[in-house]
């Protein structure tokens, strides 16, 4: 298949392109490298050492005899360059990751909240009106996230791949009706993927679009096969109050003699996916597309775990003390989450379950490349409402 992988230079991005190209895929990249511009403006690097794009895409044909093709484009803003590259590419498939992607980030400040929703929905808006006006008949694969769902709403009971069926009260009785399971964001970023929920279910009604629309976990680990190849297609490992995935950032924590940082009770529960799944599920995803009627969901989960219990897994294996720090996000302190994944199992996905072994691969990866750590961008520093105090403005030392 002719494959645009829009945000390959990320997180999941970039190993996903790799993995498909991997697979015998023609594959190309469509980036405007805002990641990158995104840790000048934080004044933060990646843990692990990320080459120039020019480099990584030299490597990746000399160590796999595959091309990907990259293109500098920024979708929220190039209209006309995106629907030229649908025309000329003709992809059969696009998979969308070009979305800012992290929460805190998205709360950082009135700029930070005004960029995630300019640069998501538009890019997202861009692409849907390129498809239908060039006639691209792609499948079209969007990253999500479990966040849509909220935390909490729906109690023990199992959130569904996207869909609830309800009744609706009428003088002749109740009438069935299927819906999105309700919304409940709970930063800008997961409201930018609330609408985005919305307009794909328009333009599959409207314009027959193939979509699916992936709710992910927070994903864990840094390496997937392809990565591993060669220290230069080394995948991103961010560890900032910002950026940093939970796990992956006690890991961090635990391998430089950090306290593993805690926000609240830690009783929240969240759904975990790594990196190596991702890439996976990616790829069944594109290998089973939507039918035109409606866009189809699934949860792209494995596992579920509380924030504390995560922090005394790692405690225990490495010896980190643990720190529990004020909670800077508008949250329940504690919730249940109950989610449905049985569309990727039945699809023949054989999850990464969290293990000692694979929680060590990850622990050698932050104890190697310790020294690039900048110990002030540890503490998250972004709130939820005007007048929360940070964790970093409260904790002036920690526990060493």
């Amino acid at each position: 298949m002719r494959i645009l992988v829009l945000g390959g230079d990320g997180f999941c991005g970039w190993p996903t392109a790799l993995h498909l190209s991997d697979r015998g895929h023609d594959v190309s990249i469509v980036d405007n490298l805002s990641r990158r511009a995104i840790d000048l403006e934080m004044e933060v690097d990646s843990l692990t050492p990320i080459r120039p794009i020019g480099e990584r895409l030299r490597v990746w044909h000399e160590v796999s005899g595959q091309r990907i093709g990259f293109h500098m484009l920024d979708l929220a803003e190039d209209y006309d360059l995106l629907a030229a590259l649908l025309k000329d590419f003709g992809p059969d498939a696009i998979v969308h990751f070009a979305e800012q992607r992290a929460a805190p980030y998205s709360m950082r400040s009135p700029k930070a909240k005004r960029y995630t929703i300019d640069n998501n929905v538009r890019a997202t808006h861009n692409l849907l009106t390129a498809m239908v006006a060039t006639g691209t008949d792609a499948a079209l694969v969007h990253l999500g996230t479990m966040g849509v769902y909220g935390y909490g709403w729906s109690g023990s009971a199992p959130i569904p791949e996207g869909y609830l069926t309800v009744k609706v009260p009428t003088p002749d009785g109740d009438l069935a009706r299927e819906i999105l399971h309700p919304a409940n964001p709970g930063s800008v970023y997961h409201l930018t993927k609330t609408l985005d929920q919305l307009m794909f279910s328009f333009y599959a009604r409207n314009d027959d679009l193939r979509i699916t629309d992936l709710h992910q976990g927070i994903v864990w680990g840094t390496q997937t096969p392809q990565t591993i190849r060669d220290e230069r297609l080394i995948n991103r490992f961010d560890y900032d109050g910002d950026y940093g995935t939970v796990l992956n950032r006690f890991l961090m924590q635990a391998a430089i003699g950090h306290p593993l940082t805690v926000h609240g009770t830690g009783g929240q529960t969240r759904a975990f996916i790594h990196i190596r799944d991702t890439v996976r599920c990616v790829e069944i995803a594109v290998n089973n597309p939507a039918g035109r009627d409606k866009p189809q969901v699934f949860n792209q989960i494995t596992e579920t775990h509380r924030v504390a219990d995560l922090a005394e897994l790692v405690s225990k294996l490495t010896g980190a003390d643990v720190a529990f720090l004020p909670n800077p996000r508008k949250e329940a302190a504690e919730n249940e989450l109950n989610v449905r994944n049985d569309r990727f199992l039945a699809l023949g996905l054989e999850p990464t379950t969290l293990s000692e072994g694979l929680l060590e691969e990850c622990t050698e990866i932050a104890g190697k490349y310790a020294h690039r750590v900048d110990l002030t961008k540890i503490l998250c520093r972004s709130v939820w409402r005007a007048g929360m105090e940070t964790s970093a403005d409260l904790i002036t030392e920690l526990p060493r």
